[in-house]
């Protein structure tokens, strides 16, 4: 089997994005954490949180909707749950299986935070981008994450970490 070395073109963008990527994920990091006294990953489990239902998701769809390990989400929400943002609670038809749910707490940290959190993304990414860019931005990152998760058309990857047991409602 032959190498597929990068093309020159190919290696500058490769390197532009792992760049932008640092730097913006260490932009965003280092705001959380002056204003909220979290990082990224914490404040997206608030967030995703947020957006659900009864503000409750299953920890493995919650693991999903994170793109992490279960594993790690589990040390995540230990941790906000010891700061009351976070509670949990068993799952009446699955004994193994628990639901995060977003605090009243945790929902007033994620409120106060947003707007700092909004602008430093703002400020980081689309401020410096033409309104073309932006809808460009969004194709190529959907693109890329359609491929990593098999979901461009071809079976479902169950090698993701987030994806190794299927999930089931609580009740």
């Amino acid at each position: 089997m032959t190498t597929r070395w990068l093309t020159a073109e190919e290696q500058r963008a490769w390197r532009a994005y792992i760049a932008a990527t640092h730097l913006l994920e260490d932009a965003i990091d280092r705001q959380l954490q002056q204003e909220a006294g979290m990082p990224h990953l914490y404040y997206s489990i608030l967030a995703n949180l947020s957006e659900v239902p009864d503000r409750r998701l299953r920890m493995t769809d919650l693991a999903e909707k994170s793109k992490i390990t279960r594993s790690r989400l589990t040390y995540a929400v230990t941790r906000l749950e010891k700061d009351g943002l976070v509670r949990r609670e068993g799952c009446p038809s699955d004994k193994r299986g628990s639901t995060a749910i977003l605090t009243d707490a945790g929902m007033d940290v994620l409120e106060r935070t947003a707007p700092g959190h909004v602008e430093t993304v703002r400020a980081a990414i689309f401020d410096h981008l033409t309104p073309e860019q932006v809808g460009q931005l969004e194709e190529i990152s959907a693109g890329i994450a359609r491929a990593l998760e098999g979901d461009g058309g071809e079976v479902a990857r169950e090698d993701l970490p987030w994806r190794r047991r299927s999930s089931s409602p609580c009740t």
